[in-house]
């Protein structure tokens, strides 16, 4: 690199905005400037979080009286807007916070008794659906999203870096207490929480998970289900059917509350 000079251009600092620079990103500026060396550092005038959200809000106006109910459509924004979509990732993110959003959010509901289960015969357990917490949602990546959301936290570690060849991930999004929480789930328990998320029966579910790992360990999956206690009531399973060659999730899956939970 020595042999071609470099200039260096940040598009973060929003020089014209109104706010005070952040401190924390111009550190992380001067470092990358000290490694590289450039001839020329330059800066982009007015380019910043504020410009996304103002323009966001320009193409999608609130018609909620809520703010937390505000921004579900932000990530496919990201996606189609021309500066943001070199960073592919990015929609991921943006995602993985409204899962967040909606997990703080979602209505108290109480765990499902067990026993219920043991009430139901033998030969008809595989044609229940078992309803999941609102509060549960799922989302896969093939960015490391949780990686970047973590590392781009007020308490990360400012020379932190987070590699995008890292791979992607599958998460659970919930809540725990009173904090949201995400954690990586293995293929089987993903595609058996996402089949029960997208309301299909449990004799489909498990039959999804074994697709995904055929050698794994399918009653240990139903088990930690259960155990997790994110199921809160019992349903009749409809006509729906898995359907042939049906892509992965791409964003987390919104839950409504049953009508038939206590809150």
């Amino acid at each position: 690199m020595g042999d071609y000079p470099v200039s260096l251009h940040g598009v973060g600092l929003s020089l014209g905005g109104s706010d005070a620079l952040d401190a924390r990103h111009l550190a992380r500026l001067a470092r990358l400037a000290a490694r590289l060396e450039p001839m020329f550092v330059s800066e982009h005038l007015a380019w910043s979080a504020r410009y996304v959200a103002d323009r966001y809000i320009r193409a999608h106006p609130p018609a909620v009286p809520c703010l937390f109910e505000y921004g579900e459509a932000f990530a496919e924004f990201l996606a189609a807007f021309g500066p943001c979509r070199h960073l592919e990732y990015l929609p991921d993110v943006a995602r993985l916070e409204w899962a967040i959003n909606c997990a703080l959010h979602a209505d108290d509901v109480t765990t499902l008794d067990l026993a219920r289960l043991r009430e139901i015969p033998t030969e008809r357990i595989g044609g229940v659906t078992l309803v999941l917490d609102p509060c549960v949602s799922f989302l896969s990546s093939p960015w490391p999203v949780d990686r970047i959301w973590r590392a781009n936290q007020p308490e990360a570690d400012p020379d932190a870096t987070v590699s995008l060849d890292a791979g992607g991930v599958c998460l659970e999004v919930r809540r725990l207490g009173e904090d949201a929480v995400f954690r990586s789930l293995d293929a089987a328990s993903y595609a058996l929480r996402t089949a029960l998320a997208q309301g299909l029966s449990l004799e489909h579910a498990v039959e999804a998970a074994r697709s995904a790992d055929p050698g794994g360990d399918l009653a240990r999956t139903v088990q930690q289900l259960l155990t997790d206690g994110i199921v809160t009531s019992i349903a009749v399973a409809g006509p729906a059917t898995p359907e042939a060659g049906a892509r992965p999730i791409e964003r987390p899956l919104a839950l409504e509350p049953d009508a038939t939970r206590g809150h």
